[in-house]
């Protein structure tokens, strides 16, 4: 009669123990930082992983009385309904379009500012001017609204006073379709332009002076160097900064469209936010409006995907 030996433990079971209580180790000895990130991960299980519990509403027919578990499932019925809605193609026009054109026109002027501040030389007048393009970013939205609504008032405001004075007739700016997206992305750049200014201006700090010096040294001039070392060397940040902005391409600001729409303006102003808002709280179309929001964060999630893959097939800097 053969005896087996018992078989022997694997030696990566006590290598994962030790590693385990290493990391526990570390862990009560730096339980003070665990203590401070805790509130941010609270936060975040709280608000943005917790809701998504209740994204299965965009799937079912929604009661509140019967709760998420209890209302019938009806699995696509509300995408279909909206893709097939009157409705669809116009909310997507007009979402795509409004983003698009402010990619397109407010995504390159921060890193001018940036470039061109940074080539300033007396540094009291540099950080004046990064001051004052800053300064817009304090102000709320629905006070930057009202200061668009005075200053293109048909009566009042200032600039259709400038037109009357040049002989022109006034315009409705606030109830003219045509004048809805240059007003929302040129408030945007005034607003917003100088906060992002300041992230690309951190980036041409950690550029090495030295690559200055030698271009000065092989005669380059300011627009050589800038050409040569100063955009090369924020190119990671803008990269992954538009991959960001690619990702938000179907999100608009909700708060300002709303603020800045009217009845007059609606065929361009209506977007995908404010039609959800309307459909969602207003006409109490609970699963109807989270499918749409649904449809609009997987749309977004597509163009992160992708851009990022782009990005990382082209050799650039990417989030992951």
């Amino acid at each position: 009669m053969t005896t087996h030996a018992p078989a022997e433990p694997s030696p990566a079971i006590p290598k994962r123990k030790g590693r385990l209580r290493s990391h526990a180790r570390r862990a009560v000895r730096s339980w003070q930082l665990y203590v401070l990130l805790a509130p941010a991960v609270l936060y975040i299980i709280v608000f943005k992983y917790w809701p998504m519990y209740g994204a299965q509403i965009a799937f079912r027919d929604y009661n509140p009385a019967l709760g998420f578990a209890g209302s019938p499932w009806v699995g696509f019925e509300h995408f279909v309904r909206f893709v097939s809605s009157f409705q669809f193609g116009r909310l997507i026009e007009n979402t795509l379009t409004v983003n698009a054109l402010g990619l397109l026109i407010a995504f390159p002027v921060p890193i001018v500012l940036a470039l061109v501040v940074n080539q300033l030389q007396s540094p009291r007048f540099k950080k004046f001017t990064q001051t004052v393009l800053y300064a817009p970013s304090f102000i709320s939205v629905v006070v930057v609204v009202g200061m668009i609504f005075l200053l293109f008032s048909p009566r009042s405001g200032i600039v259709n006073n400038a037109i009357t004075l040049f002989g022109g007739e006034p315009v409705f700016f606030m109830g003219s379709p045509d004048w809805f997206r240059p007003l929302y992305i040129g408030s945007d750049i005034w607003q917003n332009a100088g906060f992002s200014m300041i992230v690309y201006l951190a980036a041409l700090t950690a550029i090495d002076p030295a690559l200055h010096e030698a271009a000065r040294v092989d005669g380059a001039n300011k627009w050589q160097r800038i050409r040569h070392i100063d955009i090369p060397g924020i190119m990671p940040v803008i990269t992954i900064l538009f991959i960001l902005a690619i990702g938000n391409l179907f999100n608009l600001g909700f708060e300002k469209v709303l603020l800045m729409q009217t009845d007059l303006n609606l065929p361009t102003s209506e977007v995908i936010q404010t039609y959800v808002y309307k459909i969602g709280l207003q006409q109490a179309q609970f699963s109807y409006s989270a499918a749409i929001g649904l449809f609009n964060s997987l749309i977004n999630l597509v163009l992160l995907l992708t851009f990022n893959w782009v990005a990382k097939r082209a050799g650039q800097s990417t989030l992951w």
